[in-house]
């Protein structure tokens, strides 16, 4: 029963679903483990009716990772119909502290994927996933800190919406606060983080395919859309992540042979920003900010602009390996310390106590962003053979990250004391 916004909420003892979870599986997956058999396993299961709702839910994340995300999704709202409490347990016997994560009804990279960060730590994980439909329960599970991890994608907009009507009555600390998620949409970020010195970010533009025709077709100038458009210009179709539609358009003729190669109605749009160090390659970043400090998550090398972590192949380079293991060494005295004013006024101002920054440095050599999230992933399942310096790394970042949450539980505490 959705939770009344007018009265207090209260806590009482879990109801929850134990699973597998999404670290586990996505590591096995990542590690070419056959997940085959355990999804069969599951749908018998589930076929003679002896399942649980939290095998329902991993067979979700397994039908996802074989690829097929229409039916992934379509088990998890099934499953999220009659059960929305779910327990990853921790990797001690007793629970040190007790984590509430507030999730969405979406794709396997929708929501925070909060067990990675909470790796090895005596931290239990209860998620409870808001969904349009069901809302919020009338008593919450019990909890020491509660962490918002839905995305600002449009199909989390209405669960943030009803997180958000409740989080001033929260009855512990609630981290990651619904109202400013939605500040990291494209078309906002850059409005937020304008004028921050030693700092770019383009205009991200909305543009409807009539207007980007209009626009190829020579009826329109790219001011007639945004003061700041030009060619080159970045587009991609709104609503895409992980690169799909981004392409890099230097003129007119260019923009309608991608037009005729799409079918979406509506873009994103900014002008191209060349970052290419001295050398010819570029050089992508990505950053934790947790807590206020930033944290270095990975450093991408490639001949190509756009770049991230995969097509930069840098498991095949000794040399571009190096040169990350020397970033993430020197992060704090080099990178963050040369970029601590920018980084500082971007933290504040986004608000979030954990976020992710995809970032560069232009050609000026200041800090160049090109998005922000609070659901990339931070992982720690690179091999150590290959990536000996990761595995210190990103035991830091989780830290850093249960550090926080034990911080905002103890203030909890010691202000209901």
């Amino acid at each position: 029963m959705q939770h009344p916004v007018s009265v207090p909420i209260g806590v009482t003892v879990p109801n929850y679903a134990d699973r597998i979870g999404f670290a586990q599986l996505t590591r096995q997956a990542f590690e070419g483990v056959d997940l085959q058999p355990l999804r069969d396993q599951l749908v018998t299961r589930i076929t003679e009716g002896a399942a649980h709702a939290g095998e329902g839910l991993d067979l979700s994340l397994i039908v996802q990772l074989l690829g097929d995300k229409a039916a992934g999704l379509a088990i998890q709202s099934e499953v999220l119909t009659f059960h929305q409490l779910f327990r990853t347990p921790a990797a001690a016997p007793k629970p040190g502290l007790r984590v509430l994560a507030l999730a969405a009804d979406i794709d396997m990279g929708g929501n925070t994927p909060i067990e990675f960060l909470l790796e090895g730590s005596d931290f239990e994980l209860l998620t409870l996933y808001v969904t349009k439909d069901v809302g919020l329960p009338e008593t919450l599970p019990d909890h020491d800190v509660a962490i918002v991890v839905a995305s600002d994608s449009e199909e989390c907009r209405e669960p943030l919406a009803l997180i958000e009507k409740a989080a001033q009555r929260w009855p512990r600390p609630l981290l990651n606060r619904p109202d400013l998620i939605g500040n990291l949409d494209r078309d906002k970020l850059y409005r937020l983080l304008a004028g921050i010195p030693g700092l770019e970010i383009p205009s991200t533009i909305h543009a409807t395919r009539a207007q980007l025709t209009d626009l190829a077709q020579g009826r329109i100038a790219c001011e007639d859309i945004a003061g700041e458009l030009r060619f080159p210009m970045i587009a991609r179709p709104r609503g895409t992540h992980a690169g799909v539609g981004l392409a890099k358009l230097d003129d007119a003729p260019a923009l309608a042979a991608y037009l005729a190669e799409r079918e979406e109605q509506d873009f994103f749009v900014a002008r191209f920003v060349d970052y290419a160090s001295p050398d010819g390659l570029y050089r992508k970043y990505r950053l934790a900010m947790v807590d206020g400090k930033p944290y270095a998550c990975h450093m991408a090398i490639a001949d190509r602009w756009d770049i991230w972590y995969l097509n930069a192949y840098m498991a095949f380079s000794e040399e571009k390996r190096a040169e990350e293991a020397v970033f993430m060494l020197d992060f704090d005295h080099a990178f963050a310390a040369r970029h601590k004013t920018a980084l500082d006024e971007m933290s504040r101002r986004v608000g979030l106590d954990y976020f992710i920054v995809d970032c560069a440095e232009n050609q000026d050599r200041g800090l160049l962003v090109f998005e922000a999230d609070n659901t990339a992933v931070v992982h720690n399942m690179d091999s150590p053979v290959v990536f000996p310096y990761k595995p210190p790394q990103m035991r830091k970042i989780f830290a850093a990250f249960t550090a926080m949450l034990s911080r905002h539980a103890g203030e909890g505490k010691a202000s209901a004391a």
